[in-house]
């Protein structure tokens, strides 16, 4: 069991009530804090950027019904390359050149895609006519064709994709358990939030702005162009940044004792790297009851988020069928993800401290739970809600994108606020192994797994209704996330005890400084 050593750390002062609700930071930290907290955010600038442009390049092409197919035989297989690969990197170079290296493969990708893919993109795709005559020659498999034809838009979504998973879940955070102190993490990682995650709202201005180049355009596909040519324009100079701070960080900040307890082994790292293969690394994590546990609530949240998200799509597409109108919707969906992911941040900082790490694991869960049902509602019986409508001035498709997007934003914010932070404390008690390569099994392979299963389950009902409309199997995808959400709060249950047990075990200074756990697991 390793616990980072609070031995080197200075004595710390205790904060003023208004200090600790607004900057629990001393200043002293701030030359750790505010690197890390600057890669957090332009790598959510990245991500909401990149999010908006999948589901507007892919929905509106050939509809959110693709998007099972994607995440179940796309984006799994991938990802799970990307574990592979990563783990081979990890053996092979040290952790900054493997840092720069995956920052670079994402770029170069989006690159070639503004640059020559989308260009010439009528030459690289299948005829529409093929295409159609394909999806009725063979009804089951439509939506198949319909991500083969658009490849392109498919790898640009995959690659879209596991940006958030490989730089947010897995280096940014591996990052952060690796130079956090204990008694940092419960102050630093709320910080990181509720800081970070005004790259959304920025990310969402921009995009609106871009948008907004269609009123200049000659023409919408014009327009459209430019859209995608400037996004990744600021993708590539926030990627620059990411890289620019990470170097200074190891060179300014990690080499400091007052910074990083382990600074003196940096240069032995490499030596005493355990060499594990994919299959073996699977194994090793498949023995721990503690990372299974960790695996079912990011499976639990990815599954519930994915199989509500596609129908909600589904309604959002249907409003917004032309490629800007949708990435507008969704710039201004991801600045109010924004706002109430830092007002709950704010309201809900220190949940652990004053509550305990099971409460506020379960903040995210019951929100979900909280708010499905009534999206769920305003879906299904759009009809019977036309009174309502009349009242509201609005249709009643209007209103049901409404509601959704309600559910979808303030589940997101959820997460960042209380999901994501909880889920990262509850790595910092295990041995290096499992931080490590236990960490990079179930935060890539994890959410990327949660997506395939809901890809498998509204695809297979697809396969076998040959259906070209998900409203088709929306009731079995409603009454599925309903069950998942129960186990999900089962996981959070069970996870509680294991790490209780875990803290228990460290040092009783170290205890001591990262607080009571019977109060933190209560």
């Amino acid at each position: 069991m390793i616990i980072q050593s609070e031995t080197t750390a200075p004595f710390t002062p205790a904060f003023s009530s208004l200090r600790k609700l607004f900057w629990p930071i001393h200043r002293r930290e701030l030359k750790k804090f505010l690197p890390m907290t600057l890669i957090m955010f332009c790598a959510l600038f990245n991500y909401t950027l990149l999010r908006n442009m999948k589901d507007a390049l892919v929905i509106t092409a050939s509809g959110p019904e693709v998007l099972p197919f994607l995440k179940a035989f796309v984006i799994l297989p991938f990802s799970l390359l990307i574990v592979a690969g990563y783990a081979k990197l990890c053996n092979v170079f040290d952790r900054q050149k493997v840092f720069y290296i995956v920052i670079s493969v994402f770029v170069g990708v989006y690159i070639s895609y503004a640059l020559f893919i989308h260009p010439n993109i009528e030459y690289l795709h299948m005829d529409p006519k093929r295409l159609k005559e394909l999806q009725e020659t063979y009804p089951n498999f439509q939506h198949f064709f319909s991500v083969i034809a658009n490849w392109s838009s498919s790898l640009f979504y995959l690659f879209a994709e596991l940006w958030g998973a490989t730089t947010i879940s897995l280096m940014f955070w591996q990052l952060a358990n690796e130079i956090t102190r204990v008694q940092e993490a419960r102050r630093f990682y709320t910080m990181f939030g509720l800081l970070g995650h005004f790259a959304l709202i920025a990310a969402g201005k921009l995009g609106k702005s871009l948008c907004d180049i269609r009123h200049t355009s000659a023409s919408a596909d014009e327009g459209w162009t430019y859209f995608i040519n400037y996004n990744i324009v600021a993708i590539v100079i926030s990627a620059g940044l990411i890289m620019l701070i990470y170097w200074w960080m190891n060179h300014r900040v990690l080499t400091d004792p007052k910074y990083y307890d382990e600074c003196n082994k940096i240069a032995s790292n490499k030596a005493i790297k355990t060499k594990l293969s994919l299959a073996e690394t699977i194994k090793y994590v498949s023995q721990s009851k503690y990372l299974g546990y960790i695996l079912l609530m990011v499976i639990g949240y990815g599954l519930a988020m994915n199989l509500s998200g596609i129908l909600w799509k589904k309604q959002v597409q249907i409003l917004y069928p032309n490629p800007l109108d949708y990435a507008n919707f969704l710039a201004e969906f991801a600045v109010w993800v924004g706002f109430i992911t830092i007002t709950l941040i704010f309201c809900l900082k220190g949940m652990v401290e004053r509550f305990g790490w099971y409460r506020a694991a379960m903040v995210t869960p019951l929100i979900v739970a909280a708010t499905v049902i009534p999206s769920f509602i305003f879906m299904f019986f759009q009809e019977d809600i036309t009174p309502l409508c009349s009242w509201t001035g609005c249709t009643a498709l209007t209103l049901a994108v409404t509601i959704g997007g309600a559910q979808q934003i303030l589940s997101k914010s959820g997460k960042y606020s209380m999901f994501d932070p909880t889920k990262e404390m509850a790595y910092i008690p295990l041995d290096q192994e499992l931080k490590i390569k236990g960490k990079a099994a179930v935060d890539v392979s994890g959410y990327s797994l949660a997506k395939a299963s809901g890809g498998y389950i509204a695809g297979a009902l697809l396969v076998i209704t040959a259906a070209s409309d998900l409203m088709v199997i929306a009731p079995y995808l409603a009454a599925i996330v309903i069950a998942i959400v129960i186990v999900w709060i089962i996981a959070v249950k069970k996870l509680s005890f294991l790490y209780r047990s875990l803290v228990n075990k460290a040092k009783p200074r170290d205890v001591q400084t990262f607080t009571n756990p019977e109060k933190v697991i209560r």
